[in-house]
């Protein structure tokens, strides 16, 4: 369980970091008003709300490598499935990136945070497997 810990926190903070530099404003592209301001497009948005998730998704890798008991693997397993459900939402149906498919933040950022969402998934699921292992059957078989 502590490696899946160890996982867990490397993936906190590659999602925090990898946005923040695969974002357009990264690149100096920005959308420019009829006024003529400056603003950031939608992917820079999604980098810095990855930004806000890294930290409970740190906190859960944590909280992990100090754990004990079976049932706190299981819920913590299970608030990084519902972290990594966010981290997927964002840059796909949340928030979003840019449309043109060009953009380094479709190319690079969305693709990225996909397969790291999906890998912190993947490790949260198998920790809450692993919890229930040597565990007696739920079932009642004295008569």
């Amino acid at each position: 369980m502590k490696v899946a810990a160890v996982v867990i926190m490397l993936l906190a903070i590659a999602i925090a970091a990898v946005p923040q530099f695969t974002d357009c404003q990264s690149d100096g592209r920005q959308i420019t008003t009829a006024d003529g301001r400056q603003i950031p497009m939608k992917c820079h948005w999604t980098a810095r709300a990855e930004l806000g998730l890294g930290l409970p998704i740190l906190a859960v890798g944590a909280l992990m490598v100090g754990s004990r008991r079976k049932e706190s693997y299981r819920t913590l397993g299970l608030m990084g499935v519902a972290l990594a459900a966010v981290v997927i939402a964002l840059p796909t149906n949340l928030i979003g990136v840019c449309m043109s498919p060009d953009m380094v933040c479709v190319s690079t950022m969305k693709p990225t945070l996909l397969l790291m969402g999906a890998l912190l998934a993947g490790v949260s699921l198998a920790v809450v497997a692993f919890s229930f292992r040597g565990e007696p059957d739920l079932a009642v078989t004295n008569g």
